[in-house]
């Protein structure tokens, strides 16, 4: 049976309190579950110990046939590797180390450290376990997902596709590989929202029990059929849809806050009995038994414990004010970048928020750059009004002024009070990381500390590459909000749909470099999903 089954899960990482405890959920054979929860509650650590690549400190799982698991940086973190090298790493555990092993002994051969008897022995146990089954299975993936042919998985380097490419390759091989179970660690980062719509679809058509982290919103509402949450160190499931998961969370926290009440109340009546009957046996010593037999309700009561209380809401107060600027902020005049796409013209007027949107690779963040003043190597020209003053966020959160500096010090740049600082990080739910440094925050974390600072440097033009790809729920909803009363210019890069829907108008880019204005979200994600230039062009106004 392909259902997953965990009791009683603790960990704590090396030298650290636990990270979480009493973890236990169920997920059926053929089910869609979620594991949701605020940035560093450890989502992605429970689909590392159910894969057997960390261990547990408590408790226990139960995996139901064969398991494939694909991480959050898949393809990503060795850009050097060979598609081989990176296809062989989301294996089933058997193939993984024979394919690893067949990989080192290929180098050895090579490198003429070894004759070539041991590439021949583990190329024979590679064949033997199902190996070349698996390569065909590769060619199959890569026709359907990849634009340029793959002759040969062991040359063709990953750095050679996109990071699209990379994780639709890798998805598309998952989902159709018919293992029983699949665990699956961000999916949809890096993907396009056309490929978003591809992998929902694809997700709904799958046979295998998926049990999946994301932050995609619009993804989730679309594929999810069980919501498990980890929160308050421990974790609770809704059995339902995530639409239908805030309200179901908030008559959830409403409950535990009245349970907790009555327990409260309860208690005090019994003490209060208590002391009554203690008196009375005072004064009347045949009143004894009556007080004894109070006094032990009273501690029976007590050692069953109150129910759990509701669990603390993430608090994360952006707040970005922005002020005036000339109504015409930017003017885009035959702009092209390394020849990306077709030269346009436009103008981005006081107070509008812009989204570029497009398939991975048109050359959205090149013009984002090109606006921002990063790249520098552009055709046409880019004016921008008086009175501008320009922040930006970047996709993968590398400001250079901020690598190898503890958090309250990239603070105090701009709010030289130390305790006005631990406020400002406290708002976004990094004060217990002011003293950490940088480079070793999380993700979403990172995204955190970069908005606050765009929030205390006080731009009125900000550009934003994906602000919400690694922020949790609670922070992208944050974000949002902030960016609603913020007063200015918001030019943004997403395929995040929920991020989408709160943005005015949009330039799209399209495969062929074609520019075009979409006067609205609708619009947009037609025009997204039309299956040729010329279905756009209907929908659309091209920009020249």
């Amino acid at each position: 049976m392909s259902s997953i089954v965990v009791s009683e899960l603790e960990y704590a990482p090396p030298a650290s309190d636990s990270l979480f405890f009493d973890v236990g959920f169920g997920v059926a054979p053929g089910e869609v579950a979620a594991l949701v929860g605020a940035n560093g509650v450890g989502k992605s650590t429970i689909l590392r110990i159910l894969s057997g690549e960390l261990e547990a400190d408590e408790g226990e799982f139960a995996l139901g046939g064969t398991v494939l698991r694909m991480t959050q940086d898949v393809g990503m973190s060795r850009p050097t590797d060979t598609l081989r090298d990176m296809l062989i790493e989301v294996a089933p555990t058997a193939l993984r180390q024979a394919g690893r092993a067949m990989v080192a002994a290929e180098k050895a051969m090579l490198d003429g450290s070894d004759s070539g008897m041991d590439y021949a022995e583990h190329l024979t146990h590679w064949g033997d376990l199902g190996g070349y089954e698996l390569e065909m299975q590769w060619a199959a993936a890569a026709r359907r997902s990849v634009k340029t042919p793959i002759e040969d998985f062991s040359t063709r380097l990953v750095n050679e596709l996109s990071g699209g490419e990379r994780k639709r390759l890798v998805l598309d091989l998952l989902l159709n590989s018919n293992a029983d179970i699949l665990l699956l660690d961000e999916p949809d980062n890096y993907l396009d929202i056309p490929t978003r719509v591809w992998l929902e679809a694809q997700i709904k058509a799958c046979k295998s029990t998926i049990l999946m982290v994301s932050h995609d919103r619009t993804m989730l509402e679309a594929v999810v059929t069980k919501v498990i949450v980890i929160e308050g160190f421990g974790a609770w499931v809704h059995g339902g849809s995530y639409a239908t998961f805030p309200e179901a969370r908030a008559r959830r926290q409403e409950l535990l806050g009245s349970a907790l009440k009555r327990w409260n109340e309860e208690e005090r009546r019994l003490f209060r009995h208590m002391k009554i009957m203690k008196q009375r046996a005072a004064q009347n010593p045949g009143n004894a038994a009556k007080a004894d037999a109070a006094e032990t309700r009273w501690q029976k009561f007590l050692a069953i414990g109150p129910p759990p209380p509701p669990v603390p809401d993430q608090k994360i107060h952006v707040r970005l004010r922005g002020a005036d600027s000339a109504r015409r902020v930017v003017q885009l005049l035959d702009v092209s970048v390394n020849d990306l796409f077709l030269p346009f013209s436009d103008e981005v007027h006081f107070g509008e928020r812009v989204g570029l949107i497009g398939p991975n690779g048109t050359g959205k963040s090149h013009l984002l750059g090109a606006l921002a003043g990063t790249i520098t190597s552009f055709e046409g020209q880019i004016n921008f009004g008086p009175r501008t003053s320009i922040g930006t966020f970047t996709q993968i959160n590398d400001r250079a002024d901020f690598l190898g500096r503890e958090c309250m010090d990239i603070v105090r740049d701009c709010v030289f009070e130390e305790e006005k600082a631990m406020k400002a990080l406290g708002r976004y739910g990094l004060a217990s990381n002011s003293r950490q440094d940088f480079n070793t925050l999380s993700g979403g974390q990172k995204a955190r500390l970069e908005i606050l600072r765009l929030e205390l440097e006080g731009h009125n033009v900000l550009l934003l590459d994906e602000p919400t790809d690694n922020l949790d729920i609670d922070s992208s909803e944050a974000l949002e909000g902030a960016l609603d009363s913020f007063q200015g210019t918001v030019i943004a890069v997403s395929h995040d749909r929920a991020f989408l829907a709160r943005l005015d108008r949009f330039i799209m880019i399209n495969d062929d470099g074609d520019v075009f204005s979409l006067p609205d979200y609708e619009v947009a994600m037609a025009a997204l999903s039309a299956p040729s230039t010329t279905g756009k062009l209907r929908l659309a106004k091209k920009l020249t």
